[in-house]
């Protein structure tokens, strides 16, 4: 089974390399300036999506939701704080980066936090990316699925049951396409904690969807997490980006940047070039190799015309340009046509069957 999913202009399947997704979520800090140039960062890096966020902090959450992630990183101790802080763009600019996304040639994609922002970004984007703490939120699921576009949908922290009704809510309301992300809700994830094993599982238990992976792991020098989660099988890949990871507080602190994005595209070019035939059959290249470094049988003795070939008269050295010791039992017992030396490599016009004496 080969599933696949339309991403904007890329058919992405199994058979296809990932589709990656530079989270830029807010850490434009509020500058329509710094958010233009991280879209630009993302396409140099090789993205093939620049995602935003979309959200008012009074319509995601209470003013008495509790932080859950490092405060030593980000010190705000409430999510509705928090939100409040970054919830500064409105529909003028949201216009203007979808608009930028269109310039520079990069998908913009915002995930939306609330039913106006959903009508909202529905016509400015090609498919709807879903946040994991979203995928309990019934209503939200119908209302992006009678969108009639494909669905991205993050899994953190969550279980196969809430994510098969997830999957069926999406469904009986009219989503086309679904993906599922793996995804662990800890900012950032330890690497213990990152297991990119549960890929395996969400191809198991849903062979029809294309699986992918949500990062928030601290980007590694050689982006080793997410080149593993390609080889894992992971066929869309979203990360946090940002254009400086020292700065303070909220997404930065585990993003990568250009430089890490790069190397990731990268190690993906590479993977391309290796992946290679799936069905294992000797190269044109390896003739060499076959001729030369594979054995022969060869004589361990010199063998007078007549004599026959014993187990003990015969060994195998390169190069294969005699029998192969594939028919070694069918060579013993034969009888020498003629005179054969010591260290000969033997040829099937050297031997005879007994009865042909």
């Amino acid at each position: 089974m080969n599933p696949q999913i339309q991403l904007g202009s890329h058919r992405i399947g199994r058979d296809t390399g990932p589709y990656v997704i530079a989270e830029i979520g807010v850490n434009h800090e509020g500058s329509l300036d710094t958010a233009r140039r991280l879209i630009e960062l993302a396409h140099q890096g090789g993205a093939h999506a620049a995602k935003f966020q979309t959200y008012k902090a009074e319509k995601i959450a209470s003013r008495h939701s509790p932080a859950y992630w490092d405060l030593s990183k980000e010190p705000t101790t409430s999510q509705f704080q928090l939100f409040k802080k970054h919830d500064t763009f409105g529909d003028a600019e949201y216009l203007a980066l979808a608009e930028h996304c269109r310039k520079v040639g990069i998908d913009f994609l915002s995930t939306p936090f609330d039913a106006e922002a959903v009508d909202f970004l529905d016509p400015l984007m090609p498919f709807f990316k879903i946040a994991s703490a979203d995928l309990t939120n019934v209503p939200m699921l119908r209302q992006i699925a009678r969108k009639g576009k494909p669905v991205v949908l993050s899994t953190g922290a969550s279980t196969l049951g809430e994510i098969d009704m997830a999957v069926e809510e999406l469904r009986r309301a009219g989503a086309p396409a679904i993906s599922l992300l793996h995804c662990v809700l800890n900012y950032p994830t330890p690497y213990a904690s990152a297991h990119i094993g549960m890929i395996d599982g969400l191809m198991r238990a849903y062979p029809e969807l294309v699986i992918g992976y949500s990062d928030h792991t601290l980007p590694d020098p050689a982006m080793a997490v997410l080149t593993a989660a390609v080889v894992k099988g992971a066929r869309i890949i979203e990360k946090h980006f940002t254009h400086d990871k020292s700065l303070p507080g909220n997404d930065h602190y585990h993003a990568m940047d250009v430089e890490d994005l790069s190397r990731f595209t990268a190690n993906l070019a590479l993977l391309a070039q290796v992946e290679g035939s799936h069905h294992k059959a000797p190269l044109d290249s390896e003739a060499p190799a076959r001729a030369n470094a594979r054995r022969s049988i060869v004589l361990a003795r010199a063998l007078r015309a007549g004599e026959t070939v014993t187990e003990e008269s015969i060994t195998y050295k390169r190069p294969a340009h005699g029998v192969s010791p594939l028919h070694w039992d069918q060579v013993i017992g034969m009888t020498a046509r003629i005179d054969l030396e010591e260290d000969h490599v033997l040829q099937w016009t050297d031997v005879l069957p007994n009865k042909e004496l």
